[in-house]
């Protein structure tokens, strides 16, 4: 009975007050600042208790290895809820025209999911910032906040989250990306698993990245009599940011294919 007080007890807050219209986007963002912070200390404490090779590692790797937990936890949870509201849920759907123009619709989970987001773009820019350049140099920075600005946006202003969902998919690549610099760091680099992981990736981003971001554009295409009536400022962010993102991509795509052949050389 007591188990089921507190259940009762923890839903009604998580509906009145977390999930409430007016307090929704600010608590979705401490939710995620504070979700940044939990993460961080789990991974220290499963790491200098589980990995035998954590504790070798200097200071600034130790922050780095708990910074990817971060990274990993808030990459599976947005990419699970962006798969959903991209490909599962009616929420965005053309066949859905009760609840007006497609861009112009959202809901109390997908915006908590986009605040959570938002919560960790802050937390995570400001410890790259904080230790500059040790977490990343200004490609980083220029990523995290152009990010954080678009998830923002559609965040208060309730507009574009479809697009802006199908954008985040894009971190389903994050996890695999962390694992190759965990394996790397514990000294696996020469183990299969590095090799898997490399065509994981390979396969992940072309797949998450690439393909993805094309399909983005031709959606945005389609529906263009629809985004066209949005907020001059989100138009642009519609086009910019997913345009500045795909660069970026491709860039880091090249890389990653010349990664993968040269481990591929090696191995051979």
């Amino acid at each position: 009975m007591d188990v089921m007080s507190y259940q009762n007890q923890a839903e009604g807050f998580v509906k009145g007050y977390l999930l409430a219209d007016p307090c929704l986007p600010y608590t979705s963002v401490l939710a995620g600042i504070f979700l940044c912070k939990m993460v961080y200390d789990l991974t220290e404490s499963f790491s200098s208790i589980h990995i035998k090779s954590y504790s070798a590692l200097t200071k600034m790797k130790r922050i780095e290895w708990n910074n990817r937990g971060i990274s990993t936890v808030h990459a599976i949870l947005i990419s699970l809820m962006s798969l959903y509201f991209v490909f599962f849920s009616d929420l965005f759907s053309d066949q859905t025209s009760l609840q007006g123009l497609m861009v112009f619709r959202s809901s109390p989970l997908s915006n908590f999911g986009l605040g959570v987001s938002v919560g960790y773009f802050l937390a995570d820019l400001g410890m790259i910032i904080w230790l500059y350049p040790s977490l990343g140099g200004l490609e980083y920075i220029f990523h995290h906040s152009l990010s954080g600005v678009a998830v923002a946006y559609s965040l208060f202003s309730g507009e574009a989250q479809l697009y802006t969902y199908m954008v985040l998919i894009s971190e389903v690549t994050t996890p695999s990306i962390n694992l190759r610099w965990y394996l790397d760091t514990a000294g696996l680099k020469r183990s299969k698993a590095y090799l898997i992981n490399g065509v994981a990736i390979f396969l992940a981003w072309l797949t998450a990245r690439i393909i993805l971001f094309i399909y983005m554009f031709y959606h945005v295409y389609i529906h263009y009599d629809q985004v066209v009536q949005m907020n001059t400022f989100g138009y642009l962010l519609v086009f910019v940011v997913p345009i500045a993102l795909s660069v970026m991509n491709l860039m880091w795509f090249g890389k990653i294919v010349k990664g993968l052949k040269k481990t591929l050389e090696k191995r051979q």
